[in-house]
């Protein structure tokens, strides 16, 4: 198998509101959209996030409805203190505070309007030792 891209898919009640959070605030632009649908990318992240609607008809019959409930949408990022004080500046509700774990991660979490969360993450400056995992 070779993988020549990477995407996310959430289904949320409202793709436009969604879409402009991840925009505004983390820098995404729209690739394409369409009634039910937009597909987000950064020029430098290999990944899209695409939004699709819950209840579209094209959707299994079993997917329809899910909402993207216990996902974590999580960024890696060079200075998570900087992201913490231009997410506050721009208002954005910080939904857990800045968190050290004992292996060294450090992360803290928003909610897009739809509930989606969105975790920068800053997974330490060291590696792991066998004494340390």
């Amino acid at each position: 198998m070779r993988v020549t891209a990477t995407a996310v898919s959430l289904n949320v009640d409202d793709v436009p509101a969604s879409s402009a959070f991840l925009t505004r605030h983390f820098g995404f632009r729209e690739e394409m959209s369409a009634d039910g649908f937009a597909s987000l990318t950064r020029d430098d992240v290999g990944m899209n996030v695409a939004l699709l609607r819950r209840g579209l008809p094209t959707l299994p019959a079993d997917q329809r409805d899910v909402h993207a409930a216990g996902l974590i949408l999580a960024f890696v990022v060079d200075d998570l203190e900087g992201e913490l004080a231009r997410l506050q500046d721009e208002g954005v509700a910080i939904t857990m505070p800045l968190t050290v774990e004992e292996w060294g991660e450090r992360a803290f979490q928003v909610r897009d309007p739809n509930g989606v969360i969105v975790q920068l993450v800053d997974w330490g400056r060291t590696p792991l030792t066998p004494a340390t995992r």
